[in-house]
């Protein structure tokens, strides 16, 4: 590692970029639900349609989209998908202003922004691979991930009150307006990017949308990760839904009581995040990742035993708190770990396909986990899933692996 660790203006521009768009996101945090159920009068079924109908279909265009930005310049896409994210938002207070809002202009605005969000991340993080050496990725993303768990802890309660005093609505355009920050910031990285070549022909054919799928189930390393991540994050966002009908409900905490308890153990988040460079340079990448990758599992199952008052919210704070933790330790870790096992011309069709199957999964195991909530009670459920996400430490990778072969790189710059 560099002395200092200093990154550079360029990674500077990114990473305020990404600090600016993560704060407007965490902002306007459940405004969609909100303007759905106050100002459009929706039902449950609406609100519920809303959170997995734009997401599916979002990452579902996304996955076409991860081939065609992989063999052009990624700052470009990046700029285009923030300003797509921005004009898109933009739509819902001007709809708003005009009394002509609607629950499918909603529908449509959430799965253009989930399908430019997959398309973003993607493109990131092959622009980080190429903008930084491989020696700093892990830096990078550790200040990614502290800005992450920041903008948590203070974007939801700054929401809260803005919606309070200016309706949701508000946030949406606050969202919007960091979004077009974003852009600017990344314009601002200036210098060339070299366009990446493509070595087959330059039409895409419809086995290209498979590439990312099959290049990480043909990874000894990747493969079991992948599944390890999509089934932990799948199961925790699950539990996360049953333990709002938990506490909301049959416990009676009051809604700001219910958002303290996930908001303050997102310090753990930062801690963690600071953390994991040190870790690693001590302990070693591999066992770091396994270390922490097992240690989050232990956490979830507590939650099965909230009870109410004020052990009940200490209970959860402090279970949340562990969780929170061992995730800052383990993503920055494990997303440095992904982009060294991923080619720098694969890069992107890999990302977009990780995240197009962790959404998928993550919608699909939260409404099965609301059915079963609905037949054995939330806290049955609760612990149920807890069970389940003490097995996916066996899904982390078994050994270290053996490292990739060098690139061409004058071919990757030509």
């Amino acid at each position: 590692m560099r002395s200092g660790h200093r990154l550079g203006r360029r990674f500077g521009w990114l990473w305020a970029a990404y600090g600016t768009s993560a704060f407007g996101t965490w902002l306007a945090f459940g405004a969609f639900p909100l303007i759905a159920v106050q100002v459009l009068h929706a039902g449950p079924a609406q609100v519920a349609a809303l959170a997995g109908v734009g997401a599916a279909v979002g990452a579902a265009a996304a996955v076409p989209l991860g081939p065609w930005v992989e063999f052009r310049r990624k700052r470009p896409v990046l700029i285009g998908t923030d300003l797509v994210r921005c004009a898109a938002l933009l739509t819902v207070p001007a709809a708003f202003a005009l009394g002509v809002l609607s629950f499918v202009h909603l529908l449509l605005v959430s799965a253009v922004v989930a399908a430019a969000d997959i398309t973003f991340r993607a493109a990131s993080g092959a622009y980080l691979k190429t903008l930084l050496p491989a020696g700093d990725l892990l830096v990078a993303n550790a200040r990614f991930e502290s800005t992450a768990w920041t903008t948590t802890i203070v974007g939801p309660p700054l929401g809260g009150a803005a919606i309070g005093l200016l309706g949701p609505v508000a946030t949406v355009l606050a969202d919007a307006i960091s979004y077009l920050l974003s852009a600017l910031g990344i314009r601002a990285i200036g210098a060339h990017e070299p366009r990446p070549e493509r070595r087959e022909a330059t039409r895409m054919r419809a086995g290209d949308l498979l590439d990312g799928w099959r290049y990480i189930l043909a990874d000894s390393a990747l493969r079991p990760l992948f599944f390890n991540t999509a089934l932990f994050n799948g199961l925790v966002m699950a539990i996360d839904a049953l333990l709002a009908v938990l506490m909301l409900g049959r416990l009676g905490f009051a809604p700001w009581q219910y958002g303290l308890a996930l908001a303050a153990p997102a310090i753990g988040g930062l801690i963690g995040a600071r953390l994991a460079r040190p870790l690693v340079t001590r302990f070693g990448q591999y066992r770091v990742l396994i270390m922490a990758g097992t240690l989050r599992v232990l956490w979830p199952l507590g939650l099965a035993f909230v009870g109410p008052g004020t052990a009940g919210l200490l209970l959860v704070m402090g279970v949340e708190l562990g969780l929170i933790f061992c995730c800052g330790v383990f993503n920055p870790v494990y997303a440095t770990y992904r982009l060294e096992r991923t080619p720098t011309d694969r890069v992107t069709r890999t990302l977009t396909a990780w995240t197009v199957t962790t959404r998928a999964t993550t919608a699909v195991l939260t409404v099965l986990w609301g059915v079963l909530g609905s037949l054995l009670g939330a806290r049955t459920a609760i612990g149920l899933a807890g069970v389940l996400l003490l097995a996916t430490p066996l899904l982390l990778p078994r050994r270290t692996p053996a490292p990739l072969p060098e690139p061409n790189t004058q071919s990757l710059h030509a």
